[in-house]
């Protein structure tokens, strides 16, 4: 890729213009004024470093929370007994997890290949007309509130490396960033499919616990929304850590995620039994 440094007179022909965007101070400037205006009153909280799992369990601890106790509401609503509980439960649990796990692994597979493939037919387009390619990525980067000069002299840098223009197209374009050829796409799948299990059981507990203490459905049902608000709570406070959330906010939404859709499930149950009439 030849340099930019003297194509600037031609750029400015070919009628290349700054979309209207302000172009904002230089960064030192910035943090010069930020640090004598709020003296780090104003620091956002810092984000934790996760683990490359968290996603898998949170996400594979949410919907198996929430699926499996909204099961239970459904067939407590019915009024069916607790050994149907615990054997759809259980029966549903295994099924979905191992749906959600091979659902991970497939979406994440197919997110990775369709990268790998726009990288290529990108470095396809570099190689034939690298002109326009560069005109492109120097209009992005004006898209975005740089300076024209200061554009062509970073798009100058990076065409000189191959991969790192690559990435910067891939990343300021199509808003991919170029998969790891080393990550394990199937230990996510697993680690998702463990924590479904793991979540997932926690309605069913309840059940498991008190059977051979009481035949009361209603106590085992209570018992079971108990341990499964603490298990929301808990992911809940556990996404926010991930996330930088407010511990509040982040609690309240997937409780009351949980809550709505138990609530559903208990009603179309009821309304199913009690209302229309359907038995076994």
């Amino acid at each position: 890729m030849a340099s930019w440094s003297a194509r600037q007179s031609e750029e400015s022909a070919m009628g290349n213009q700054n979309v209207g965007l302000d172009v904002r101070k230089p960064l030192l400037e910035d943090t010069e004024d930020g640090l004598r205006t709020s003296m780090n009153t104003d620091r956002p909280v810092e984000v934790p470093k996760a683990s490359e799992f968290a996603k898998s369990i949170v996400y594979g601890g949410l919907d198996a929370i929430v699926t499996s106790f909204a099961l239970v509401a459904s067939i407590s609503g019915s009024n069916h007994s607790s050994g149907a509980v615990l054997v759809l439960g259980f029966a549903n649990l295994l099924a979905d997890g191992m749906s959600m796990g091979f659902g991970d692994f497939v979406s994440s597979s197919t997110e990775k290949d369709l990268a790998f493939t726009y990288r290529k037919v990108m470095g396809w387009k570099v190689r034939k007309d690298p002109h326009s390619q560069i005109l492109d990525l120097i209009s992005t980067y004006k898209a975005h509130g740089m300076d024209e000069g200061d554009a062509q002299l970073v798009v100058d840098c990076f065409s000189k490396y191959r991969n790192l223009f690559l990435d910067q197209k891939m990343t300021m374009e199509q808003g991919l960033v170029t998969p790891d050829p080393s990550e394990s796409l199937w230990k996510h799948g697993c680690v998702t499919f463990l924590s479904f299990l793991g979540f997932g059981c926690t309605p069913l507990l309840a059940y498991v616990i008190l059977n051979p203490f009481t035949s009361n459905n209603q106590i085992k049902f209570a018992a079971a929304a108990v341990v499964t608000l603490i298990a929301l709570v808990v992911l809940g406070l556990a996404k926010a850590k991930i996330s930088g959330q407010k511990y509040l906010s982040s609690v309240l939404m997937v409780v009351l995620n949980g809550g709505i859709a138990a609530g559903v499930a208990y009603l179309v149950g009821w309304l199913l039994t009690d209302v229309l009439g359907i038995e076994d």
